[in-house]
């Protein structure tokens, strides 16, 4: 009879680890938890440590959503911490040898908790299974890097010249180059982490940057990858004396920054069900895009959360506002890149690096099944530049992305209530706070001219 290998584990091969960091992400993407001594895993592996539910509907800012049913109507109760499976990992940037873990969320008798984003995307790829469709997605993340000793983002002084970076370097070989131990850190702790990432370009904006991952069939995993690998570049970032960013946009003149999302469906034999031996792609991909356009709209809170995010739609920016889809053609939010036929597939081009990827990939996968399911036809393909047509667009501002998500007739197909409820009412609040912050920029238009 074969044996079976032994289970290596982390603390096996480093028996310095001092500390674990075991989280859970909140609908804002944050990652939320606790600090432990190395010598408790065993017990955050066994599911023996247990978090507040609230804590995956708090906003922004770390505080109580007013009115949840999470926080006193049931006492503030707390949730099952379940691993996720995903193995321990060190972090490279912590002043003690520290390990992060992963974990999702279930209630007091055993069952998956609703409003956990990760328990949403779980949810839809196993309904996607249930059909035989596999999934197959791949993430790109942009981010600037930015100097550290500013209260408001500037572009940071280059580690070669020492001067500040003033220009925006498209896919500068010299930026790439001057931030190279930057960047050699984050793919060190990036096959440290386990997370595929593919190449790196120096993007549109003076310090910006953009890596690709490589595609994978677990979609969970691929989230997983995007919000770990967020952490690790603000933390590694640090260490280098800079800090990095992924708001959708910090510079009011300069680009944005985007997360899209590769996606194509395959069969039980790994047959991509989008390819049909030319460039239009099958009749399954276009009931895929009409079911991502015809909720579009709805999820326009989710791909852009918060009140920044709107900067970066802005028509002309450079980033999609209108509810379209075209073959190789970046202004329109649903691309069909070109290619080799046998890698057809869906860009979805619309969430923002600020969004949570877990609900952005629900957010697709849901909508590409609910198109499937109805067997919808999308609107004629768009051909030239999108953003001088006269579309239907995405929610054009905050407080009108929250009421169509709320309201969103598809979202009963693709997100639990739970989960809608909890996702409205944290950012109605965070919308309100906004809402009553004058700014200085008010103050120097105003204060004495009117």
């Amino acid at each position: 009879m074969e044996k079976t290998a032994p289970v290596s584990h982390l603390e096996d091969d480093h028996p310095e680890l001092d500390a674990i960091f075991a989280c859970i992400c909140d609908l804002n993407g944050v990652m939320r938890g606790k600090r432990l001594p190395a010598d408790q895993i065993q017990k955050v592996r066994d599911g023996g440590l247990r978090m507040p539910l609230s804590l995956l509907g708090m906003d922004i800012w770390g505080e109580d959503v007013e009115g949840s049913d999470l926080v006193f109507d049931t006492g503030d109760a707390d949730g099952i911490c379940e691993h996720t499976d995903r193995p321990a990992s060190l972090l490279g940037w912590t002043e003690r040898p520290t390990a992060f873990i992963q974990l999702w969320t279930r209630t007091e008798d055993g069952t998956p908790f609703a409003g956990d984003p990760r328990r949403a995307l779980a949810d839809v790829v196993a309904r996607l299974d249930r059909r035989g469709l596999r999934p197959v997605v791949a993430t790109e993340l942009e981010f600037y890097i930015v100097d550290p000793t500013k209260a408001a983002p500037q572009p940071p002084r280059s580690p070669v010249t020492g001067k500040r970076l003033d220009t925006d370097g498209a896919l500068s070989l010299d930026e790439l180059q001057h931030f190279d131990a930057l960047l050699n850190e984050i793919y060190d702790g990036c096959r440290a982490q386990g997370i595929p990432a593919d190449s790196a370009i120096s993007e549109n904006g003076a310090g910006q940057f953009e890596i690709n991952f490589v595609h994978q069939s677990d979609p969970l995993k691929a989230a997983d990858d995007a919000v770990l690998f967020k952490r690790l570049v603000r933390g590694l970032a640090r260490k280098h004396g800079f800090a990095a960013t992924f708001m959708a946009k910090p510079y009011g003149e300069r680009a944005g920054s985007g997360m899209h999302a590769h996606v194509s469906l395959v069969d039980a034999e790994g047959m991509n069900l989008f390819d049909d031996g030319g460039p239009e792609g099958t009749p399954l991909m276009r009931q895929a895009v009409a079911g991502l356009i015809a909720t579009m709209q709805e999820n326009g809170l989710v791909f852009a959360p918060h009140e920044n995010s709107y900067r970066r739609l802005l028509p002309g920016a450079h980033a999609p506002a209108a509810v379209a889809w075209g073959y190789e053609n970046r202004t329109v939010a649903i691309r069909i890149p070109g290619g080799d036929n046998r890698a057809r597939r869906i860009e979805h081009r619309v969430a923002g690096a600020d969004a949570n990827p877990y609900l952005v990939l629900a957010a697709i996968l849901g909508g590409m099944l609910l198109g499937i399911e109805k067997g919808m036809e999308p609107p004629p393909p768009v051909t030239g530049d999108a953003y001088s047509m006269r579309l239907d667009r995405l929610p054009p501002d905050w407080a009108s992305a929250i009421d169509a998500f709320a309201r969103g007739a598809a979202q009963t197909g693709i997100f639990a209530p739970r989960l809608v409820r909890m996702f409205e009412q944290m950012k109605r609040q965070e919308l309100g706070r906004f809402t009553r912050h004058v700014t200085d920029f008010e103050y120097h238009s105003y204060l004495e001219a009117v």
